[in-house]
């Protein structure tokens, strides 16, 4: 971008009616509310005006799309405004754009990928690509910009979920790959439950595989009566539905390892083992190899629980357990 762009931008007096509001070309910012620059406009004037170009027979915003709408709101019928040469081109225009908004404030995570997105457009090879985007205060590092610039171009509720931080940026290369159906499906799941990002992924999965394994859709397991009994169930709050939900799935995914778990803590309870004695299952009920873990704070406590594991093991609820 030649340092001369903006140096070379005239004032002059526009008209509001003459401004192109529906082209988007050069628009980095996500926020729409503009009460803050009403009140601000209204009382100090427009102090820094808005950048345009002439475009055909419009004029088309550079920077200063929440100015000019702040204006229009306040019914104003002209402004004065910055404008570009003609012959100055889209990419240093682009550049402009992002350079002012990220000298204002930090760019959310949207506002980042819009910002890779758009200069992908224009720069195809990721090593130029890197390059100017660490000239503009960017990500640089191909990789993250690999995952970052297309999260601008997902649905508008996931796009939220980001900036509302429920949708993580791993969450959402994963729902990237999703149809945008069931994508907007989980999106909403996980903004009526507000759980992280171990619990989104556990539920993700867990639907993934019911779908494989029962020849389904993701769709239709989402769909199924009990997952949605659960979710707009009145009496349970969000934590109780996370754990239902998931508890639900995990259960239809592994029906034999979860109906071992309930035998298992049907005996183990049985056994009464007290506080010192804990006995630990193989992980998936895969291999017939049980811990035990004892806790205590002297010899004469550690004989008294092996007299107390001596009983136990005769016990039946330890010998059906073990499978004896």
């Amino acid at each position: 971008m030649r340092n001369s762009s903006v140096q070379l931008a005239h004032f002059q007096s526009i008209t509001l009616s003459g401004i192109n509001l529906h082209d988007d070309t050069f628009r980095i910012t996500t926020r729409t509310d503009v009460n803050d620059l009403m009140e601000s406009i209204q009382h100090d004037g427009l102090i820094t005006p808005p950048l345009l170009i002439k475009k055909d027979s419009a004029f088309i915003i550079v920077c200063g799309f929440r100015r000019i709408t702040a204006c229009l709101k306040l019914n104003w019928k002209e402004i004065t405004a910055r404008i570009l040469k003609p012959d100055i081109s889209t990419l240093d225009c682009l550049r402009l754009a992002i350079a002012e908004n990220a000298l204002q404030r930090s760019l959310n995570l949207i506002e980042t990928s819009r910002c890779l997105q758009k200069l992908s457009l224009f720069i195809t090879n990721i090593r130029q690509l890197a390059e100017s985007a660490s000239s503009l205060g960017l990500p640089d590092n191909p990789s993250i910009i690999d995952k970052i610039k297309s999260l601008s171009l997902l649905p508008r509720s996931i796009q939220s979920g980001i900036l509302a931080e429920t949708i993580s940026l791993a969450m959402a290369n994963e729902l990237e790959s999703l149809e945008a159906d069931i994508a907007i499906a989980f999106t909403r799941l996980f903004d009526q439950l507000k759980i992280g990002l171990n619990k989104q992924k556990e539920i993700v999965t867990l639907v993934k595989e019911i779908a494989r394994r029962e020849g389904l859709s993701l769709q239709d397991v989402m769909e199924d009566q009990h997952f949605i009994e659960i979710m707009t169930h009145r009496d349970l709050d969000r934590g109780q539905k996370s754990r239902k939900l998931r508890s639900y799935l995990r259960e239809r995914r592994y029906p034999r390892i979860v109906e071992f778990e309930k035998k298992f803590e049907i005996h183990r309870k049985n056994l009464n083992l007290g506080n010192n004695i804990k006995l630990i299952p193989p992980k998936e009920f895969e291999a017939a190899i049980y811990g035990l873990n004892m806790t205590f704070t002297s010899l004469e406590h550690l004989k008294t629980l092996q007299t107390r594991l001596n009983t136990i093991i005769q016990q039946p609820d330890f010998k059906k357990i073990l499978g004896c």
